[in-house]
């Protein structure tokens, strides 16, 4: 007999991970399929509010657990030369984490495992969509070859590229042509101390970095993919880092990574480049659909410098777990409700989006930051929220 489920939710990523603890909590019988293989996730911040949304997923006793750092506070360099800081002292949560992302994602796909869905290593297809509503799926990679699942409701919760929903006629809006150049720095000699996120303006974007377990240092660099600025590669990611100010200190504690067929040179053409990442501002013009719900990025993804990430991705995965069962359940709004609710976050974001670049006026005549001041002549950009079809950059992550 071909198992049978209530949901099957596609990405076992934050979003996917809380979707399932969700449902499974309102005892649904829930798939969790998890795509094999793809770049890790790399590091990042998590707010302390977090705390308040993993409890109400009943995960905060394991999640995150240890293996992380605490992020004592925040520091930009950010419409002026002159350094600014926010303690985690302010914050009534607390301190927040430096996470290791990998680490952070498992405990979360445990937790919902241990409320009861069930986790698999696999890439999910959907293959038809039947006359009385439900679907059928194939399941690739750690399940099997030839795996067929049936469920009542998908949940789309894999990233950017929305491969469910694009799928199902809804379409992707792009807001810019954001990526991250990122490189994660081995530990130095010293011990480092400083527990902070930083963020720095410069020229043609802005830089980022934080601290990892193990005394690693992630370092990224944000501009637009289609500046030049975006392209080369060891060599012109150093020479833009050492015209930075607390950024360039700091890397400098560090050990850069070298390319595996050339350890054994010192020489900065051994040196690894940074990998491409997308990190632009992105939504879909629908996020339920027949038989389906967006959630994470899938749904809405927003810039970096928001801090919103996995915020974002916990809060949609949960309200989306809970709309589709009430949706299972017979109420005809439920998803209605919840795409209104993902609409406010998406024009609150919009809204402190650009308050916050508005803020950075030195460098009036760079493209980059031209496009981000309204005020500002206009220069070569994508219009805010264009329908952009899926292309290689928006599948990478």
């Amino acid at each position: 007999m071909t198992p049978s489920y209530d949901v099957v939710v596609v990405g076992g990523g934050p979003a996917g991970a809380a979707a399932a603890l969700a449902l499974a909590g309102r005892g649904r019988g829930v798939l969790l399929a998890d795509a094999p293989g793809g770049p890790p996730a790399i590091g990042e911040a998590l707010p302390a509010a977090a705390r308040m949304l993993l409890r109400d997923l009943g995960a905060a006793g394991t999640v995150p657990g240890d293996g992380h750092l605490p992020c004592y506070g925040n520091r930009s360099v950010w419409g002026s030369a002159a350094p600014a800081s926010v303690d985690s002292i302010r914050d009534p949560h607390g301190p927040g984490w430096h996470l290791d992302r990998p680490l952070f994602d498992r405990r979360l796909r445990e937790a919902a495992a241990s409320a009861g869905a069930e986790v698999r290593t696999a890439t999910a297809r959907p293959v038809r969509r039947h006359p009385d509503g439900t679907w059928t799926l194939a399941l690739h990679g750690g399940a099997g070859p030839g795996a067929v699942v049936r469920c009542r409701w998908l949940v789309d919760a894999t990233g950017r590229r929305a491969a469910v929903a694009t799928t199902h006629g809804a379409r992707r809006l792009v807001g810019d042509r954001l990526v991250a150049l990122h490189l994660v720095l081995g530990p130095g000699d010293g011990v480092a101390t400083d527990s902070t996120t930083l963020v720095e303006a410069g020229p043609d974007g802005w830089w980022y970095s934080a601290p990892l377990p193990g005394g690693r240092l992630l370092l990224a660099f944000f501009t637009d993919g289609d500046l030049p600025a975006a392209r080369g590669g060891a060599e012109a990611f150093r020479h833009r880092l050492a015209v930075t100010g607390p950024t360039a200190a700091r890397a400098a504690g560090h050990r850069f990574p070298s390319c595996a067929s050339s350890r054994s040179s010192a020489s900065s053409a051994s040196l690894a480049a940074p990998v491409r990442a997308p990190a632009h501002t992105a939504r879909l013009d629908r996020v339920h659909g027949e038989g389906w719900t967006a959630a994470g990025d899938a749904a809405a993804a927003f810039d970096p410098l928001s801090s919103q990430g996995i915020l974002t991705a916990l809060w949609t995965g949960r309200a989306a777990g809970l709309a589709v069962d009430a949706a299972l359940a017979g109420d005809p709004y439920a998803l209605d409700r919840y795409a209104t609710a993902v609409t406010g976050v998406v024009i609150a974001y919009r809204r402190n989006h650009a308050a916050h670049y508005g803020l950075e006026r030195r460098w009036p005549a760079r493209p980059f930051w031209r496009r981000r001041h309204p005020s500002a002549p206009a220069v070569p950009a994508p219009d805010p929220f264009v329908s952009r079809p899926a292309g290689p950059a928006a599948a990478a992550r």
